[in-house]
């Protein structure tokens, strides 16, 4: 019976630490979840109605600034980025119905982007 609720207890510990863990990086990134929705409802008519050379001009834009290792942009230049090109992959999804598994799997991969990733991809540039 002790062994019981020995593991009982040693499984509750750890059920709860892992669930503190969750809650703690959750509450770490709420600035940036809270940031790309904002710029996500500001942006979302105007890049919906994006034609295919205005996504261009925006896509190679942010690569081009990113590329630029004397530049570093802001948290919030670059998730207005990130967000806008993710808004197009809605607007693709609508032109090619065929392909809204392909356009939600990259809208999922832009939002997912981090500025703290981005940062660490400039420090690695710069040497």
């Amino acid at each position: 019976m002790r062994k019981i609720i020995l593991v009982f207890s040693i499984g509750l510990f750890f059920m709860v630490s892992l669930e503190s863990l969750q809650a703690q990086e959750k509450t770490m990134n709420t600035n940036d979840a809270l940031l790309k929705e904002t710029l996500y409802n500001a942006n979302k008519v105007k890049v919906s109605n994006f034609s295919l050379k205005q996504f261009d001009a925006l896509f190679f834009e942010f690569f081009d600034k990113k590329a630029n290792p004397n530049l570093v942009l802001t948290k919030e230049e670059f998730y207005k980025y990130t967000i806008q090109i993710a808004i197009f992959s809605d607007r693709l999804a609508a032109l090619y119905p065929d392909q809204k598994e392909i356009a939600a799997e990259n809208k999922k991969k832009w939002f997912a982007e981090t500025y703290e990733d981005y940062l660490l991809s400039k420090a690695t540039q710069k040497k």
